[in-house]
């Protein structure tokens, strides 16, 4: 989905006891979401929700909607392609 190209990740926090860590998402088009994920000992997406600084790209509401919890897996697979959050955590980038 063109809407929900990732242009860039940082960590917005973690708890490395529970394998679990919150990253800002940045997509192509400017809108923000925060992925909660767990590694455990693979990465997999466990919530995603749009920070709402721009209308939603793909319902366009200006508010609340669902339209990121319902492509979690196109936004989870951008995310795990070419060890994306891997190399976050290395750079150790933090919001």
């Amino acid at each position: 989905m063109r809407n929900l190209a990732v242009k860039d990740v940082v960590l917005s926090d973690n708890n490395t006891t529970d394998h679990l860590y919150q990253f800002i998402v940045t997509f192509e088009n400017g809108s923000k979401a925060r992925a909660f994920v767990v590694k455990n000992p693979e990465w997999k997406l466990t919530g995603v929700s749009r920070l709402l600084q721009l209308p939603c790209p793909i319902c366009m509401k200006d508010y609340y909607c669902k339209c990121f919890e319902h492509h979690s897996d196109v936004i989870e697979s951008q995310l795990l392609e070419n060890g994306r959050l891997d190399q976050c955590l290395a750079e150790g980038n933090k919001a």
